[in-house]
């Protein structure tokens, strides 16, 4: 039996818009600040509480786990699922050099590929560098999902992940993945 697939989350750009302008927080988000280990000051974290239960809910859909592949690491687990509804998730270790990227090629390839083995995978990133697509095609069952700094995750990306996993083509209309019996919103004008 083969193991379940996962979906990769990555925290700052993809659940934490980062890089919106700093005083115009995008639709939707909250403002929370977070002072993980290591900080002397607080972080200004932006995140969308309806982020939890789309991921939960695509989870479930897809038959996949969710890991934090973010370079909270285990924080993750305290600061960011909390505050947006999901469980403690399983979370991958880069040993503190996730953000250091080489030979253009992500800093976190090494680790997600030795925890991975065979697992197909489904991962959500703002960093993806050049050679990171190579790395993809020569693992099977590897899906990059570049999400913009900007605007954080969209229905767009969830769709891509939802069908990479299902095997089922991408539709164009707005597909209810949340399990809410909506739509999840496109990231939208920003609100100050």
């Amino acid at each position: 039996m083969f193991p379940r697939p996962a979906i990769l989350v990555d925290v700052d750009g993809p659940l934490n818009p980062y890089a919106a302008k700093p005083t115009r927080r995008p639709a939707g988000y909250h403002t929370h600040r977070l002072r993980p280990a290591g900080f002397h000051r607080p972080l200004r974290v932006w995140l969308d509480p309806s982020h939890g239960p789309w991921l939960l809910s695509l989870a479930a859909a897809t038959g996949a786990d969710l890991v934090w592949a973010t370079t909270w690491e285990h924080e993750a687990n305290e600061f960011i699922g909390p505050r947006l509804g999901l469980p403690e998730l399983e979370w991958i270790d880069f040993g503190g050099r996730g953000s250091e990227h080489h030979d253009g090629r992500h800093g976190k390839v090494p680790a997600i590929t030795a925890w991975a083995g065979e697992r197909r995978i489904a991962w959500l990133d703002d960093e993806f560098q050049r050679r990171d697509a190579e790395w993809a095609a020569a693992r099977p069952g590897t899906l990059l999902v570049p999400v913009s700094a900007r605007t954080g995750i969209g229905i767009d990306h969830l769709e891509q992940v939802l069908a990479f996993l299902t095997g089922t083509p991408k539709t164009t209309e707005a597909t209810d993945v949340t399990g809410a019996g909506r739509t999840p919103r496109t990231p939208g004008r920003a609100r100050r």
